[in-house]
């Protein structure tokens, strides 16, 4: 059966009647009566009876009018269910956080903020494999700028502190050079983690291989781990956002320079890009207000300077 035919059917089997029908469906009564002999003649059985000048639906036509009726109606609410997902799909921006997560959160409650008649739709996933997103959030050791990068990035530069419990000898010093911590137990992230292997460098160039006393995938559990005295450990500066106890001290390290890149990618998937591009034209412009501005972890001792977001190119690296 064809579209066309169970749309010819079903209005014939509603005014059972030809002429009529074929009126209301713009086309000639004999191409109308062709084509339900056609179906008929197809499904084997008659569909509709004479009786006297008119037509009346037969048991099968009844059958038939009862199993199409829901059906087109399904199939004729397809397009309008489609425009819908599209409009929401197009409202809906796609994050995988990597990095950064507390900087990103505060943007999307600034953004929605800002946008109170029409706030966004986010969905924020962690996946290092995945590439299904509308913007990434994620970081390298360095970037640089290779061509024939699909999309439109920037970078931060974000700066990676060494976190030492207040009762620890290092926490009365202003900052730290990274090799007075190399007897020290560390409390780290997973290794399958980015920040890890970019922290595993800065000890490596430094001369030593860090003592991993209790790795965690939670960074809360490394914070608090940290606070319970269990050992040090790198917190980066955005990444994990600001300090909120007394527990514990963040040092600057100046030596070697503890920082990396926070990468921002954005990729033009859907149909129509506009919010997704609004959002992450307001996010650069977010990192650009607030990241000079913004508290220091320990703003007391640290350096508050911080390099503005800049544009790049290129594919991440390791």
């Amino acid at each position: 059966m064809e579209i066309s035919q169970i749309r010819y059917f079903l209005e014939v089997a509603q005014s059972q009647h030809i002429t009529h029908s074929a009126e209301r469906l713009h086309i000639a009564q004999p191409a109308l009566t062709k084509a339900i002999h056609r179906l008929e003649d197809e499904l084997g059985v008659p569909l509709f009876l004479a009786k006297g000048r008119n037509i009346v639906l037969s048991e099968y036509g009844r059958f038939l009018q009862k199993q199409l009726t829901p059906l087109l109606t399904e199939l004729d609410s397809v397009p309008a269910r489609l425009r819908a997902m599209a409009r929401t799909e197009n409202q809906t921006v796609h994050l995988n956080v990597l990095a950064a997560s507390q900087l990103v959160t505060d943007a999307i409650i600034a953004y929605n903020r800002s946008q109170e008649n029409a706030p966004l739709s986010f969905q924020l996933t962690q996946n290092a494999e995945s590439r299904l997103y509308d913007i990434c959030v994620t970081t390298s050791l360095f970037h640089p700028e290779p061509p024939d990068h699909e999309g439109e990035e920037f970078a931060v530069t974000e700066r990676i502190f060494l976190a030492v419990p207040s009762t620890h000898r290092l926490a009365r010093n202003h900052s730290v050079r990274l090799i007075d911590a190399a007897e020290e137990g560390f409390i780290s992230l997973m290794g399958s983690r980015q920040f890890r292997w970019i922290c595993d460098r800065f000890c490596r160039q430094t001369g030593f291989t860090p003592n991993i006393i209790f790795e965690s995938d939670s960074p809360a559990t490394v914070k608090n781990m940290i606070a319970a005295r269990m050992g040090i450990g790198f917190w980066p500066e955005y990444t994990w956002g600001r300090l909120d106890n007394d527990q514990v001290r963040l040092l600057p390290i100046t030596e070697p320079l503890c920082q990396r890149d926070i990468l921002f990618d954005y990729r033009a998937n859907k149909v129509d890009n506009t919010a997704v591009s609004g959002f992450f034209a307001f996010l650069q412009r977010f990192c650009q207000e607030n990241l000079g501005g913004m508290s220091r972890p320990d703003s007391s001792t640290s350096d508050k300077s911080v390099s503005a977001p800049r544009s790049v190119k290129g594919e991440q690296q390791p």
